[in-house]
C-alpha cells in the first residue's frame, strides 16, 4: 500500500494541475483568512492544539476550504478521507465511518472526513453522520458555498464549529501567483517562463478572489507564452477568456448581490445600483427577478415621497416583457437610476408593518357603527351608517373617525418627505380649519 501511495504521489506531482500542486501543506503556507488563521485566532488555535473537533467551512469557491481540510489532517497526523456530497451516498458514509472506528480502536489513529459540498447531502445522509461525529469516531470537515444555517441540519451544526471564509484579496492572489512562478518543486520555477507584473495583476483582478481560478489561469498563460516565454497581458487575457464572476442564483452570492443592489438604490447611489445590476445580468440572473425587486423597492423605500417611482418600476417590468433582452437592459437601468435618485420614504411600509402588528395584538376590532354598510333596510334598522358624513357633500373632505374605537387616537403613518409630506400637511391644514 505504501509503494502504491508513493507511486500515486509521483504521478500526482507530474500530472496534477498547478492549483493542486501548489496547495499549502502547513498553516504557515496558507495565504489569507487571517480573521480565523491569524495569531491567537480560533481555527489556528484549534489546529495547533491537536484537539480536533468537527467544523464546517463556509465560503466562496477558491477561498481555501479543501486546503484547510488537508492542513488539519497533516497537522494532526490524522487519516484524510475526502468525499464529495455530489457522488457519495449513505452507504459510502457508513463505509468510511466503519473504517474510521476500526482504525481508532485498533491503532488509535483519528480520521478526518472531508465532505465537500456538504449542503448537497439530504437529511437522511446528514443524519447518518451524526453518531460518528457525536462519538468522535470521525472529525468532520464539511465545506459549503451555501449558508449552512439553511442547508445543514441543526443537530449536525450544533455538534460542529462554523468558520466563514472570505474571497482572497488581490494582493493575496498576487502573492500566490508569485510563489507559484518561483517554486521549482511544485510550481513553474523549473521552467524559464517569466511574467510581467501587469499580467499578474490582470489575473489577480480577473478571478474574483478565487485562488484556484487564478492559478489555473497562470498555468494556462504559461502554456500560451511557451517554456522560455514571458506571460504578458495578452496571454493573461487569453488565459482568463472571460471573467468568471462568482454568482450562484440559488446561493449566498445571489442574495449578497441582490442585497447590494437594493442597498445601493436605498443609499441613492445610481452608479453602484447599475453596477450590481450589471453583475446580475452578466451572471445570468433572471431579469424578471430584478424587475420585481425594483417594483417592491418603489413602494417600500420610495413610497409616496415620489409616487412616480412605482410607475417607472412597473413600466420597466412591462418593457422587459414587451422588448426582452438585451435591449430591455436599458429600461431596467433607467428604472434603477430613477429609484436611486428619487427621494426616499418608507412611511407607507412602516404603516403596514405597524398595523400588521396591531392587528395581531388587538384582533378583529368591530367596525364603528357609522362606517358599517347601510344598503339594506335590516342593517339601517340597527343603526348601521348612522352619523356618517359623506365627504363629497363637504367639498371632498370632512374630519371624522375611521379607525376602530379602540384605536381612534393612534397614528401609524408619519409622512417623511416629498409628495407625501405635501399631501400630509395639506390634510393637517384642512383638519385645522374644520
Amino acid at each position: 500500500m505504501d509503494l502504491f501511495d508513493n507511486a500515486l504521489e509521483e504521478r500526482f506531482d507530474q500530472y496534477a494541475p498547478l492549483a493542486a500542486r501548489m496547495r499549502p501543506r502547513t498553516l504557515d503556507e496558507v495565504v489569507g483568512q487571517q480573521h480565523i488563521l491569524g495569531p491567537r485566532r480560533a481555527l489556528r488555535a484549534l489546529i495547533q492544539s491537536g484537539d480536533l473537533s468537527s467544523i464546517v467551512l463556509w465560503g466562496p469557491a477558491g477561498s481555501g476550504k479543501t486546503t484547510l481540510a488537508h492542513v488539519i489532517s497533516r497537522a494532526t497526523e490524522a487519516r484524510f478521507e475526502p468525499m464529495s456530497a455530489v457522488t457519495a451516498g449513505v452507504a459510502d458514509v457508513r463505509k468510511v465511518i466503519a473504517a474510521a472506528k476500526e482504525r481508532l480502536g485498533q491503532q488509535g489513529d483519528r480520521t478526518v472526513l472531508f465532505l465537500d459540498e456538504i449542503h448537497r447531502f439530504n437529511k437522511a445522509q446528514q443524519d447518518a453522520l451524526l453518531p460518528a461525529v457525536e462519538n468522535g469516531w470521525i472529525v468532520l470537515v464539511g465545506a459549503t458555498t451555501e449558508n449552512p444555517s439553511f442547508e445543514v441540519n441543526s443537530p449536525l451544526m450544533s455538534r460542529s464549529l462554523l468558520f466563514r471564509l472570505e474571497a482572497l484579496e488581490e494582493n493575496e492572489i498576487l502573492e500566490l501567483l508569485t510563489r507559484a512562478l518561483a517554486d521549482k518543486e511544485r510550481g513553474l520555477g523549473g521552467s524559464k517562463v517569466t511574467a510581467d507584473e501587469e499580467a499578474l495583476q490582470h489575473i489577480a483582478a480577473g478571478t474574483g478572489g478565487d485562488a484556484r481560478a487564478a492559478l489555473n489561469a497562470l498555468e494556462a498563460a504559461a502554456l500560451i507564452a511557451g517554456p522560455d516565454g514571458t506571460i504578458d497581458v495578452t496571454a493573461a487575457r487569453e488565459a482568463l477568456q472571460r471573467r468568471a464572476l462568482p454568482y450562484d442564483k440559488q446561493g449566498d452570492w445571489h442574495y449578497d448581490v441582490i442585497s447590494a443592489f437594493i442597498k445601493s438604490m436605498r443609499g441613492s447611489d445610481p452608479d453602484a445600483a447599475v453596477y450590481w445590476m450589471a453583475r446580475m445580468l452578466d451572471a445570468g440572473e433572471d431579469p424578471r427577478f430584478i424587475a420585481r425587486r425594483m417594483v417592491i423597492f418603489a413602494s417600500e423605500d420610495v413610497g409616496n415621497a415620489d409616487p412616480t417611482a412605482l410607475q417607472v418600476a412597473v413600466a420597466a417590468h412591462h418593457a422587459l416583457e414587451f422588448v426582452g433582452l438585451p435591449e430591455a437592459k436599458l429600461n431596467l437601468a433607467q428604472s434603477a437610476v430613477y429609484l436611486a435618485l428619487a427621494p426616499k420614504s418608507n412611511a407607507s411600509a412602516q404603516a403596514i408593518w405597524r398595523l400588521e402588528e396591531e392587528v395581531k395584538q388587538t384582533g378583529p376590532l368591530p367596525v364603528p357603527t357609522h362606517l358599517r354598510d347601510s344598503h339594506s333596510a335590516a342593517s339601517r334598522s340597527i343603526g348601521a351608517g348612522a352619523g356618517y358624513e359623506y365627504p363629497h357633500a363637504h367639498g371632498g373632505y370632512v374630519a371624522q373617525q375611521y379607525l376602530p374605537d379602540a384605536l381612534k387616537d393612534r397614528r401609524y403613518f408619519e409622512a417623511i418627505r416629498g409628495r407625501e409630506l405635501e399631501l400630509s400637511r395639506k390634510k393637517e391644514a384642512e383638519d385645522d380649519t374644520g
